[in-house]
């Protein structure tokens, strides 16, 4: 049994959600094959290879795989899909966006944001916002999965030996173009893959506060920083800042959840976390059902006294 795992890259580097995706796979049991899929991506390629469990490399070099446009992406898997039991990709913003597509073309029934691996066929998927887990075996005879990042630790990026072999591109469907991107940069870690989190809600009271009162804590902390949905229609903070089950899903070694009230939503996105820490001066609030460690006390003087004894 071979699986087919689509790297998910930059053209320069390979993206941790690649590795837990990896890991899924074993999981399943099998060949493990990775697909790269990019332009000028050699060097993704050879990190792919040195990847734990991988046996093979699979590469398509060419200029319309450079934007990795889901239309083309899902041809060229669809086209390579022949002998493989099982086709993963990471769920994430390009996983969601091309392997229903690919699903679609094999005519068979996607399996998303799996957490777990029963068997070959069965897998464990979460519903209703997380508050649900849903067993489901699939009798297709390929199987079309997205992986939960946080469902799985990733496999070590390296101890492998892969074999790398080159793959003839499809030719360019022309259906979607990418204009423009834009990309935040900052000096603090990936919200997807930092360790530590720093999150504030609507009880921040406005941009400039949650700013002025969680930036030095998360300096202190060399943590990411992410906030609720309400935080984010509020205006506070931008979209990418946004953790629940519309923006991202995470689970770090540690999440402090400030001013969060803690709504369902918020909560399927980050009660995975290894330990959880609530600050809110509601002692109702449903963060602290979840949490480890809570705190009702007002955030405006609590967090500085924390950034203080830090």
């Amino acid at each position: 049994m071979s699986l087919l795992v689509i790297a998910e890259h930059d053209n320069a580097s390979l993206k941790a959600a690649t590795l837990n995706a990896v890991a899924a796979a074993a999981k399943i049991g099998g060949d493990i094959h990775v697909l790269v899929a990019g332009s000028g991506c050699g060097a993704v390629a050879e990190q792919a290879a040195k990847v734990a469990g991988v046996a093979k490399v699979r590469v398509a070099d060419a200029a319309h795989y450079g934007d990795q446009t889901a239309e083309n992406l899902a041809a060229l898997i669809v086209a390579n899909a022949a002998g493989y039991s099982h086709i993963l990709a990471p769920a994430t913003s390009i996983g969601k966006n091309t392997l229903p597509r690919v699903a679609a073309l094999l005519d068979v029934a996607q399996i998303s944001e799996i957490i777990s691996v029963v068997d070959a066929d069965t897998f464990v998927r979460p519903i209703y916002a997380g508050n649900a887990m849903a067993t489901v075996k699939s009798a297709d005879a390929v199987k079309v999965i997205t992986v939960r990042t946080t469902g799985f630790d990733a496999v070590a990026a390296t101890g492998g030996n892969a074999a790398v072999e080159p793959l003839s591109a499809g030719s360019d469907l022309g259906q979607a173009k990418l204009v423009s991107r834009e990309l935040t940069k900052s000096a603090r870690p990936e919200l997807g893959a930092a360790k530590i989190i720093v999150s504030g809600g609507r009880g921040m009271g406005s941009g400039e506060n949650y700013h002025k009162v969680l930036e030095p804590l998360a300096d202190k902390l060399g943590a990411a920083m992410g906030a609720s949905r309400a935080a984010v229609d509020a205006g506070f903070v931008p979209n990418d800042y946004q953790v629940g089950q519309t923006g991202k899903i995470v689970a770090p070694q540690l999440y402090i959840a400030i001013g969060i009230s803690g709504a369902i939503q918020h909560l399927a996105g980050m009660k995975d976390s290894k330990v959880i820490v609530a600050i809110n001066k509601d002692p109702d609030a449903p963060i602290f059902q979840v949490a480890d460690y809570g705190l009702v006390a007002d955030l405006f003087t609590t967090v500085p006294e924390l950034v203080a004894a830090l």
